[in-house]
Parts: structure tokens; sequence; C-alpha cells
């Protein structure tokens, strides 16, 4: 890391804490020494799960999205709890919504979906060697579970019909995944 580019924090106070984020509003040291104020969330991370068929479909959600009153087509994922390894909440994550547990585990990469106001990470797991079974959501959870090949939900994202970040991120980064390893 640059030390010509890092801020310091002088003060630090939370705006709000809540079940799913906190803010936090700190006063930092500029690089020139300058001050100033940054707000932003502090996230406990999630993992998003490709689930995988053995037919090669991939297990997909319809949920319904609060704050931007619609609902939208996801891959599985949810927040890490504290402490928890993040294999562990995809493997939780992924019975509790759909129901699937998986034998095979495959970590593809980890990215930062919002760097400037939020601390979240979001690692992203390929899950194969599907069980299916019964889901355990919670009780304010409502989803609808279905599944599409790789090349309908590349289609279905072109077209507009998958518009959440993560799930089209999880989709392009398991293309690459497949294409190589058909070509290995």
């Amino acid at each position: 890391m640059s030390d010509k580019l890092t801020e310091t924090c002088i003060s630090s106070e939370t705006v709000f804490q809540g079940r799913l984020a906190h803010v936090k509003r700190d006063v930092v040291r500029l690089p020139d020494g300058g001050e100033t104020t940054r707000e932003y969330l502090i996230h406990p991370g999630a993992v998003l799960i490709i689930p995988m068929l053995d037919d090669g479909r991939l297990v997909f959600e319809r949920q319904f999205r609060y704050p931007l009153h619609q609902t939208f087509i996801e891959l599985p994922a949810g927040k890490i709890d504290p402490d928890e390894d993040p294999l562990k909440t995809g493997q939780r994550e992924l019975q509790e919504e759909t129901g699937y547990t998986a034998t095979d585990w495959r970590y593809l990469a980890t990215f930062h979906p919002c760097i400037g106001y939020s601390s979240e990470r979001i690692l992203i797991y390929l899950a194969t060697g599907l069980k299916p079974g019964k889901h355990q959501r919670d009780s304010d959870e409502s989803l609808e579970i279905f599944t599409m090949t790789l090349s309908e939900a590349m289609t279905a994202m072109q077209r507009g019909e998958i518009t959440d970040g993560k799930t089209m991120i999880a989709l392009f980064w398991v293309e690459k995944y497949l294409a190589k390893e058909k070509g290995a």
C-alpha cells in the first residue's frame, strides 16, 4: 500500500447500528495533511453460491427486493455470520434458501461491490454434486427456485432480465472458469 495515498482516521463515530450494516462517520487526515469526513457502511461480508446441477443447469432464485420494489433473478447468497468461515456460510445459505446441498465446493473469487461507501466483500463459490432437500428459509424470506443453463442466464442478462450486480459478476466468473476447464 502506498503511504502517499493513505488516509488516517482522526476520529470515528457510529451514526447508525442495524441488523445488517453499521453506518460510520470518520474524520480523516488526507495524504496532503488536510482533513475531511468519510461516511461508510460496515458490512459483515457475504458469500454467493453458483449451484450447478449435474446436467450443467444453474439454480437461481426470484426474490422481491424492498429497496427497489421489484423482483430480481439472483444466485443464492447470504451474509457471513460473526466468526463464520465463508465456506460454511455458502453451505448454510445454499441449503437454507434452496434445499440443495453440494459435495464439491470451488472458490472462484472475492470482489468488493461498493468500495466508495462500504466495507462489504463477496466471495464466490461454485457448488457441484448437488443433492435436493428441504429448504429452511427464514420466516421473512420468500423465494422462487428455478434453473437455467449458463447460456440462458447470459442471454437473460443481455436482455436486462438479470441486473443484480453480484449475480452478473458471478456468471462472468463461472463462464470463464468453465471455458478454462474445457480447454484444459
